[in-house]
């Protein structure tokens, strides 16, 4: 009688024909309690087993704490002869919320029990088909069990055949019947269809997280591209701002030996006015010479006028001096025309030079008007250090240029100095042999007047002027060994001033040295310009490029979310129209219940005026 057999989701339990009656009642209650706690057996078979009372009582509690039954079948059981438990049973029933199938056929329920199934049917809401075949209900049972349908919506499959129900309740409780199968196939379709649109919400919430999510990551990763990109423009100004130092440090250097070299030249300019002095103290020493040299040549004359003989002599050696004078005076000439054919050597090599810096300070500038020009980001740095080092580099040559300038125009007062000296001494030798040869001449008539008289005092006095002839020898030698001293003191000058050109000469390589560094180092920088700007250009290009992307996704989404808007929108109104036609349905089913109410009513007043007009209706009034 007992069996037991488990498929992929529901367990069934048969007790068929056990005869669990009253000697096994406790058998059953400690069965039924153990089954309380179980939430795999969904279908439980006790047919034939005369449960009675204490069975129904037992039923009762297990059908009120179970929640896994669905299906009982309690068939061939007598339930109905036993009211209290059969009223047990259906307080359980009541109270039940999972059992969806109930077999009560052959229980021998009456109208009573009826009654109180269908009290517990109107607090049921869950089982969905019953079977009450072949009892005892009659016809007061079956207008209680339409009664119940006023409550219950879930009943959708009642069999009551073999009950001695009249046909007419029979039609209404079908009507019931078929009106809750509709009601419940409508709720399953709106069910159904609300969870598909719960489905298709939730799908469309996992789209747009998604998109979201995706949107997201995209823009962290343009926000990571865009900061890298951003560290990269950072570290490449580091890197600019680093090689900025640098030239401006090289420049420092520069500046530094061009200050090095104004010194050298500060010391040249010393060393040119000391030899100025040393010329001007020798004139001095020459003038003070020759102010002895025309004293002396004034007692020379007294003396010759008393000796005249000796004169003649001193005149021809005198004439013979002043070959010499005139051939060194000649040799001076010489060398001041040299050193005028190197001073104007000089002033040539300088407007050369003066020239070729204009030009190529012409030159820079119009390099730096062009780079002004292609770039206007780095124009106001490189500009501002461009004209400051080109103002630098002009006042120092026009330094030099005054420098130079200034040195040529004393060389070329020493020059006329010496010119004028030589003219000087030229005049002076002139006048010296004019005034000597009317000396001469006086003496010569003085003697030929005065020889007879005077030869005796004559030869007294050759002795003196044999005297004063050594005595003007020697100072011939003395002004001689002078002379040679300022052919060597000439002769160092002009090496100076060669040395001074040899400086200047290194000056000017070490300015184009300079100029050639300076054009090589911007050149680098130029080069340098170009790759950062256009590496620059390139990040301003992919930089657009990700503005560009961001935008299309952004307006990627705007199109996405308005269409999820619209597609929200449309399913709100399909579940408000749902809504309008469920709350229509509902209308009509309240409707129906009326009608089918005051067609009962109806049908119960007439039945009852039927009875009461019977003979049957008096009989029973009697009893």
């Amino acid at each position: 009688c007992l069996g037991f057999t488990a498929g992929k989701e529901d367990v069934w339990i048969w007790m068929q024909d056990c005869w669990l009656s009253a000697q096994h009642s406790e058998g059953l209650k400690a069965f039924l309690q153990g089954m309380q706690s179980n939430s795999v057996i969904k279908h439980l078979d006790l047919k034939g087993n005369n449960l009675q009372a204490k069975g129904g009582e037992a039923l009762g509690k297990f059908l009120r704490h179970t929640a896994s039954l669905t299906s009982l079948t309690l068939e061939w059981n007598n339930l109905g002869t036993w009211e209290n438990g059969f009223s047990f049973f259906c307080e359980g029933l009541a109270l039940n919320q999972s059992l969806q199938k109930l077999d009560l056929r052959n229980n021998q329920i009456n109208h009573k029990g009826a009654e109180e199934l269908a009290m517990a049917l109107q607090r049921n809401s869950t089982l969905q088909e019953l079977d009450l075949r072949w009892n005892n209900i009659g016809l007061l049972g079956g207008r209680a069990i339409q009664s119940c349908f006023e409550s219950n919506k879930a009943l959708v499959k009642l069999e009551l055949s073999g009950n001695n129900i009249s046909s007419d309740v029979l039609k209404a409780i079908e009507l019931c019947i078929k009106h809750n199968q509709e009601r419940q196939f409508v709720k399953k379709g709106n069910m159904n269809q609300q969870q598909i649109l719960t489905k298709e919400v939730q799908n469309l919430k996992q789209d747009k997280n998604r998109q979201f999510i995706n949107m997201m990551e995209t823009i962290d990763k343009q926000r990571e591209e865009m900061n890298s990109i951003n560290r990269n423009a950072v570290l490449q100004a580091g890197k600019l701002r680093g090689t900025l130092e640098e030239r401006t440090s090289v420049v420092n250097s520069l500046t530094a030996k061009l200050q090095l070299m104004e010194a050298d030249l500060a010391l040249s300019h010393q060393k040119e006015q000391d030899l100025g002095d040393l010329l001007r103290q020798v004139k001095q020493q020459d003038s003070s010479m020759m102010e002895k040299h025309a004293k002396e040549l004034m007692k020379a004359k007294e003396e010759f006028r008393e000796h005249e003989a000796k004169r003649r002599r001193d005149l021809a050696a005198a004439n013979e001096k002043n070959l010499h004078y005139r051939s060194k005076i000649d040799e001076l000439e010489r060398k001041c025309q040299t050193q005028q054919d190197l001073v104007f050597e000089l002033k040539q090599e300088l407007t050369n030079t003066t020239a070729e810096l204009k030009l190529r300070a012409v030159q820079a500038e119009e390099r730096f008007e062009a780079e002004k020009k292609r770039f206007r980001q780095f124009r106001d740095n490189s500009t501002t250090l461009h004209q400051k080092e080109v103002d630098h580099m002009a006042k120092h040559l026009e330094d030099a240029e005054r420098v130079t300038q200034e040195r040529v125009q004393r060389l070329e007062a020493t020059k006329l100095g010496l010119e004028e000296e030589l003219s000087r001494l030229k005049i002076m030798l002139a006048n010296q042999h004019t005034q000597a040869e009317e000396e001469l001449q006086k003496v010569r008539s003085f003697v030929q007047l005065e020889e007879q008289q005077h030869s005796a005092v004559l030869h007294d006095k050759l002795r003196t002027l044999t005297q004063s002839r050594d005595q003007a020898q020697n100072q011939v030698l003395q002004q001689n060994q002078m002379i040679g001293e300022l052919q060597t003191k000439n002769n160092q000058l002009s090496l100076e001033i060669e040395v001074l050109k040899r400086r200047i000469d290194g000056i000017q390589q070490e300015l184009a040295t300079k100029e050639e560094e300076k054009l090589s180092a911007l050149t680098k920088v130029r080069v340098e310009f170009h790759e950062q700007i256009g590496h620059l250009e390139a990040q301003l290009a992919t930089q657009e490029g990700l503005r560009e992307k961001i935008s299309a996704l952004e307006r990627q989404q705007k199109v996405q979310s308005h269409q999820h808007r619209e597609i929200l929108l449309d399913k709100e109104s399909e579940i408000s129209t749902l809504m309008e036609k469920l709350r229509l349905k509902d209308a009509e089913i309240l409707r129906i219940r009326e009608e089918e109410a005051h067609r009962a009513c109806l049908l119960q007043n007439a039945i009852h005026s039927f009875i009461s007009s019977s003979p049957l209706g008096s009989t029973t009034d009697k009893k």
